[in-house]
C-alpha cells in the first residue's frame, strides 16, 4: 500500500506503469480499487495513479474535510507532493465533478479530463446516495460477477457521512457552469443504464462548447469501466492519443463498440 501525508492525515494511493500522469478518482461507491482493469490497460503507455478521497477507502476519516473543496485540495496536495506539474484527469461520478472542478481551478495543470457520470445538475443525482448505506449502494449498483468484487469489497471502508456532505455541496455550486464553461478538453462518458445519475438532455447536450464532447456505452449502468471494460479502456486510450489541446471531437468512432451522443 502506498500513501503520503496531507496535513498529519493519510492519503493512500496506488501507481501503475511508466509514462505521461494520469490521475484517477473514484464515485460515491468503492474506493480507487475498481480502477485496476483501467490502470492495467493504459500502463504500458502511461503512469495511472490512483487515489481514495477523503472518507473513502484507506484515506483518513475525518469530517472536516469531506467538503468538495477540501477534496479538490486533496488533488492539489497530491499532485505537489508527486512533483506532477501537467496531468490528465480521470473522474468518475464525485471524481468527475472534483475533477472538472479542479481542472477550472488550474486549466494550466490538466491537459484533459475524462469525466465519467458527470451530473449536469443535482437534481440528476439520484436520492438514494443520499440514504442507503455504503453496504446498501454497492449491493444496488454492482452484480455479484467477479470483476465488481474490488469495488465491492472497499464499499463499507466509506464513511457515509463523506458521501453526504459532498451531495450536499452539490446544491451551493453550480454543475452547468463546469459542464458548458471550460478551457480544458474534455470526453463525458455516460452509462445508458445509469440508474445513479440521469442522462443529460438533448439541450444539454447541444449546448457543448467545441472542447467537449459527449460518448454513451449502451451496455452500461453507473461503472462503464466494469461493464464494457475493454471499449472503455479503448476509448481512453484513443483521447489520450489525441494532440494537447485537440477537441475530443476529432476522435474517430467506431460504431461496433461506442456512440456519439449529440
Amino acid at each position: 500500500m502506498s500513501a503520503i501525508l496531507i496535513d498529519q492525515e493519510i492519503v493512500h494511493y496506488e501507481v501503475l506503469g511508466r509514462g505521461r500522469p494520469i490521475i484517477f478518482l473514484h464515485s460515491w461507491v468503492g474506493s480507487w480499487r475498481y480502477w485496476i482493469p483501467v490502470m492495467q490497460g493504459i500502463s504500458i503507455s502511461y503512469r495511472a495513479y490512483a487515489i481514495d478521497l477523503w472518507g473513502f477507502g484507506d484515506t483518513s476519516k475525518n469530517v472536516a474535510r469531506y467538503s468538495l473543496a477540501e477534496q479538490v485540495l486533496l488533488l492539489h496536495n497530491f499532485l505537489e507532493q508527486m512533483g506532477i506539474l501537467r496531468c490528465a484527469l480521470v473522474g468518475h461520478g464525485l471524481g468527475a465533478i472534483l475533477a472538472l472542478m479542479y481542472a477550472r481551478q488550474n486549466p494550466e495543470l490538466v491537459d484533459r479530463v475524462m469525466a465519467v457520470g458527470f451530473p449536469v445538475d443535482a437534481s440528476m443525482v439520484d436520492s438514494r446516495l443520499r440514504s442507503d448505506s455504503p453496504t446498501d449502494l454497492a449491493d444496488w449498483l454492482l452484480s455479484r460477477q467477479p470483476s465488481n468484487e474490488a469495488a465491492r469489497s472497499d464499499a463499507p471502508k466509506a464513511d457515509a457521512q463523506a458521501i453526504q456532505a459532498s451531495l450536499h455541496a452539490l446544491e451551493d455550486i453550480h454543475l452547468r457552469s463546469l459542464w458548458r464553461v471550460t478551457r480544458t478538453s474534455c470526453l463525458q462518458v455516460h452509462g445508458q443504464n445509469d440508474p445513479v445519475i440521469q442522462m443529460p438532455r438533448n439541450e444539454d447536450l447541444a449546448e457543448l462548447p467545441e472542447a467537449i464532447h459527449a460518448i454513451l456505452f449502451e451496455g452500461s449502468g453507473h461503472f462503464p469501466m466494469l461493464d464494457e471494460t475493454s471499449k472503455f479502456n479503448r476509448l481512453l486510450i484513443d483521447y489520450l492519443s489525441l494532440p494537447s489541446g485537440e477537441s475530443p471531437r476529432e476522435l474517430q468512432l467506431k460504431d461496433e463498440w461506442k456512440r456519439r451522443v449529440r
